[in-house]
């Protein structure tokens, strides 16, 4: 979750190391870490509720799909257990509510199917051989807060619950064990930041920057290409682990086709949080060089990217791909930069501490906060481009 791969201190310079000695901090950070753990101020559990909100907006289309599209008779045909998994599903409480509109909605189906085929089924579903059993896995990265998640789970669920340590882009579950998988705010997270942006020597050398936002159109391949083969394994382990017939959902950033990233809020956050980093580099409170060596994992793909790419692998069928406002649910409301800057760094925090050292995270996302209400007219202005992917696809 709408979770995800990203941030978690673990590993991060030592909290205790205020007297910014750059030789003690981690190697660069090339890949994504887990979200904030714990219920304190900047942890996830606590500022999620933007990715719960556009989620959100795709929730009645995901369970129309269930309805028209997902065979639960044939599903449930094979096994009395159901299985369900959300990728990237962090400390909660997102995870929970879209894991339990998915369980209600495939429950309304197969007993609408079951009725279809015996009519007096509505009157003996609550027998315990006509309801299928379901068995929901949680699954992020081996670092993820599990205890927050975990002590968090409903009383009242009607599912068994597992966690599965991991990251998504490789195997997770046994071949033909996943009837439906759920991904939301996770597959924008590549698993690795591209190598030949650290190269001084390459055209690729994204100098001063941490993003591919405002960057050369080499800078901006070099996300693409990783991206793709990202999406490439992780739909061809999923298509190993999904049954035939199964379903997969993803929800994840976007980007309108052919326009720069540097022109929808997101793409202004990434600038913004650049300069920040870089007038700490001139002030002495970091070092350049430390901008130099750190790009964020993150790529938002167009929705003609991600058809291309499905389409190639060739395992699922496309069921609906759309992209859409995550900001729809403002309803004209301004962005609240404050807050936004807090779910960003309930995100993101771990990845940046790592590299530059905890006892500058309240500077930096200071900074930030500062340059974005500078600029929160233009930030407004942009805030309804269809920068939301949603792809439903069903196992051939």
């Amino acid at each position: 979750m709408a979770e995800g791969d990203r941030t978690m201190l673990s590993g991060s310079a030592d909290p205790m190391n205020l007297n910014g000695d750059h030789e003690n901090r981690a190697k660069p950070v090339t890949g994504s870490l887990p979200m904030n753990g714990g219920n304190d101020t900047y942890s996830y559990s606590k500022n999620s509720s933007y990715q719960k909100e556009s989620a959100d907006l795709e929730k009645g289309k995901i369970i129309e799909e269930i309805e028209q599209k997902l065979d639960m008779k044939k599903l449930s045909s094979f096994s009395n257990t159901i299985c369900l998994a959300d990728l990237g599903c962090s400390t909660g409480p997102n995870t929970f509510m879209i894991i339990q509109d998915i369980l209600e909605a495939m429950q309304r189906k197969h007993r609408s199917q079951l009725s279809q085929s015996c009519p007096k089924a509505d009157q003996q579903y609550s027998d315990d051989h006509q309801i299928p059993e379901f068995q929901v896995f949680f699954n992020d990265l081996e670092a993820n807060d599990f205890n927050t998640l975990f002590t968090s789970l409903p009383q009242d669920r009607k599912y068994f619950a597992a966690g599965v340590p991991g990251s998504f882009h490789h195997r997770l579950f046994p071949k033909s064990s996943i009837h439906f998988v759920h991904t939301s705010s996770s597959l924008h997270w590549i698993s690795k930041s591209p190598e030949v942006l650290q190269n001084k020597d390459s055209p690729a050398w994204n100098k001063g920057r941490i993003h591919y936002t405002s960057a050369p159109d080499k800078v901006v391949d070099a996300y693409a290409s990783q991206f793709a083969e990202d999406m490439k394994n992780f739909l061809n382990v999923r298509a190993k682990e999904l049954v035939h017939g199964g379903m997969m959902v993803m929800i994840l950033s976007g980007i309108p086709k052919g326009m720069p990233y540097s022109e929808i809020p997101a793409g202004m956050l990434y600038n913004c949080i650049s300069s920040s980093l870089m007038d700490m580099a001139k002030e002495g409170i970091i070092e350049e060089s430390e901008v130099d060596s750190f790009n964020l994992p993150y790529y938002a793909a167009s929705l003609e990217e991600m058809e291309e790419i499905v389409k190639k692998n060739g395992y699922f069928k496309i069921e609906k791909m759309e992209s859409s406002n995550p900001a729809a649910w403002l309803k004209g409301r301004p962005v609240d930069i404050p807050t936004l800057v807090k779910h960003v760094r309930a995100a993101v925090e771990g990845m940046f501490a790592k590299h530059f050292g905890i006892e500058v995270m309240d500077e930096m996302f200071g900074r930030v906060t500062d340059k974005l209400l500078d600029i929160s007219d233009l930030v407004n202005s942009q805030r309804d481009e269809k920068s939301q992917l949603l792809a439903v696809l069903k196992r051939k």
